[in-house]
């Protein structure tokens, strides 16, 4: 097999890391926790999947050096989808069958997400999703949670912002992803409530590298007074960049899906001016130093960057934030039986990470609110919390 056969392989089917080895003497000797992950390292979404899998391997060796949990290592196995939820699907099942892990964690996307959550749900494995949609945990899963905020808060926060403007009539443009569909399916559900007219309602295709006929008909509609990009990826920024290329003025709004630096950088230039609502970890040198995510946030932003040399995203705070909770509830349960586990899980109560502070319920397998997401503009390059 040739060296470029050979990488197109590791791309296209998995990516596993056994990082338990690092862990002390007395840790080696024990039974290994198995904590399974699949995510889109490669392909259209890496720029999501790729600091996940970054941050889980980061603090799975921490965790080791430290000797493990109650001196057990963790061994990580982590597949690569690609972003396809037919992978994800492979792989979950190859994690739950051959690699026998005691909890999952992955779904880079929401398409991703949806694809399994029937078979870990007959498999009865505990399960933490990294993705959007509000379909993961609405209505709930036994086994089933998830830590971003769900594009429904996005909205909402969305809503808010817009109204305290004075802009109710909104112009929508969506993609074609699982997650831009959730999230068009809440705005027209949520605008009535919030008191919001969607007055155009546009859609574009995947692989489309041009929205500016659904830009035109956006500009055109009665009374438009705002617009509103539901999507994630490459996308955003081409909308971005189609947006300023028609000379449009309208304030631009997107989702927590473009709350990274590649969106902005992608957009060279007219991300300028585009909202959003993202978690505390985006702007956390702009937080107070009262905030209570103020020092969580901090010390993993400086972990990851000084190990990756990268800026953080609020993907990786994502992942961050499922193996601590995880992490929590194993030590919480003392062992690994995932009846227990699963159950630890859905007690966590007031576990503060990078999204937010997390209190899960029997009926609530996210356990934000949306306090928990800051409103932030893209200013002179960068984020700019705005309150």
């Amino acid at each position: 097999m040739s060296g470029k056969t050979l990488l197109a392989a590791l791309r296209h089917f998995a990516v596993i890391a056994i990082l338990w080895p690092l862990a002390t003497g007395a840790a080696l000797a024990a039974e290994p926790i198995r904590l399974g992950a699949f995510l889109a390292v490669t392909g259209k979404a890496a720029f999501l999947g790729g600091p996940e899998k970054n941050t889980i391997e980061l603090y799975v060796a921490k965790i080791n050096e430290a000797g493990g949990i109650d001196g057990r290592p963790i061994a990580l196995t982590v597949y690569d989808t690609g972003g396809q939820a037919k992978e994800a699907l492979t792989y979950v099942k190859r994690l739950i069958e051959q690699d026998k892990v005691d909890v999952i964690i992955g779904g880079t996307s929401t398409g991703e997400t949806m694809a399994v959550i029937k078979t870990v749900e007959e498999a009865g494995v505990p399960f933490v999703s990294l993705a959007g949609g509000q379909e993961i945990v609405e209505p709930v899963k036994r086994w089933v949670f998830k830590t971003p905020h769900t594009d429904r808060l996005a909205v909402d926060k969305i809503f808010y912002d817009m109204k305290a403007r004075g802009l109710t009539r909104v112009g929508l443009l969506s993609g074609s992803g699982g997650f831009d569909k959730s999230c068009r399916d809440n705005v027209l559900a949520l605008a009535p409530e919030r008191g919001m007219v969607i007055v155009a309602d546009e859609t574009h295709g995947a692989g489309d590298t041009d929205v500016t006929a659904q830009l035109t008909k956006i500009r055109s509609a009665p009374g438009v007074q705002a617009f509103l990009y539901c999507g994630f990826g490459a996308p955003t920024s081409i909308v971005a960049k189609n947006f300023r290329q028609l000379g449009l003025t309208l304030p631009h709004y997107q989702t927590h899906g473009s709350a990274s630096k590649t969106f902005i950088d992608g957009a060279e230039g007219a991300a300028e001016g585009v909202r959003l609502p993202a978690a505390a970890l985006l702007v956390v040198d702009q937080l107070p130093p009262s905030h209570p995510q103020k020092q969580v946030a901090s010390a993993y932003r400086d972990a990851y960057e000084a190990r990756f040399k990268e800026p953080i995203s609020t993907f990786g705070g994502h992942a961050y934030d499922a193996l601590f909770i995880v992490v929590e509830a194993i030590k919480r349960a003392g062992r690994t039986d995932k009846e227990t586990v699963r159950a630890e899980i859905e007690r966590t109560t007031g576990f503060i990470g990078a999204d937010g502070i997390f209190t899960m319920t029997p009926t609530d397998h996210l356990g934000l609110d949306p306090e928990s997401f800051i409103m932030v503009e893209v200013k002179d390059g960068n984020w700019k919390m705005l309150q």
